[in-house]
């Protein structure tokens, strides 16, 4: 009776076995199966890739490059029209190279150079024939004195207004000093900063403003009783015809050495 039951369940533990041993095999193979890997990994959200655009009221306004999210590439611009209004390059979010404003006929009004979203060099701006019409210099964000503007017939402007001014001296009556400030083309407008180039730039962080007063601008200086500079610099930019703003500066001394 035990013989038979022996062969009975040989069979029975065999397959029983060969159970166990596929389904061990099936476990350790899960785990390192690419398809299994896959399956548990966990991909971050990268962002947006491709050309998307903006509209106002159904009319395109702007087109703008991503790359995982991120601006890279060129973002264009729109007039109203359709017309191609400006374009920048960004890369990994900043603007670089030469952003570019186009008149509404297309051809490049302006070319404005940028380095790491600051702009940075000479820009240039054109007549619609393709000539130049003036350059700008920049340092970091900022103006510097260079300017350079020509006529159609392509002659280099010259003969810019300069600074004049005139003091009013009370400092024996009040202890103070009034200094008038004025162009020598009082129909230009122009605006006065108490302050000098700073590194070569005009910085209107470090220059003051003085504001003008029904189109009179002047600065007043009191009796301090301390020694104090012998002269003040002013810097006046100037609007021109072409749009730009000419800086130029005058050093003025004065007439005593305590007024602050």
């Amino acid at each position: 009776m035990k013989r038979i039951m022996v062969k009975a369940s040989s069979p029975v533990l065999i397959l029983f076995f060969l159970l166990i041993a596929a389904g061990c095999g099936s476990r350790g193979t899960s785990k390192n199966t690419p398809d299994a890997a896959n399956d548990n990994a966990s991909v971050p959200d990268t962002g947006f890739t491709g050309i998307k655009q903006y509209f106002s009221r159904d009319v395109l306004v702007k087109e703008s490059t991503f790359e995982n999210g991120i601006l890279n590439g060129e973002t264009k611009t729109y007039y109203k029209g359709g017309q191609l209004n400006q374009t920048f390059w960004y890369e990994n979010g900043i603007r670089e190279d030469s952003a570019r404003k186009y008149y509404l006929e297309g051809q490049v009004f302006r070319s404005t150079p940028y380095r790491h979203d600051t702009i940075h060099g000479t820009q240039v701006q054109y007549y619609r024939s393709g000539e130049v019409r003036a350059k700008l210099s920049f340092n970091k964000g900022l103006r510097t004195p260079g300017l350079e503007e020509y006529d159609r017939n392509g002659r280099l402007q010259k003969n810019y207004p300069g600074i004049v001014y005139k003091i009013d001296d009370n400092y024996a009556a009040s202890g103070k000093v009034r200094i008038n400030l004025a162009i020598t083309d009082e129909k230009r407008n122009v605006k006065f900063y108490h302050g000098e180039f700073t590194d070569g730039v005009f910085d209107t962080a470090v220059c003051k403003l003085i504001p003008a007063v029904n189109s009179k601008t002047w600065l007043d200086l009191k009796k301090s009783g301390t020694p104090q500079p012998a002269h003040i610099v002013v810097i006046a930019a100037i609007l021109t015809d072409f749009g730009n703003n000419y800086l130029t500066y005058e050093k003025i001394p004065l007439p005593y050495n305590d007024l602050k």
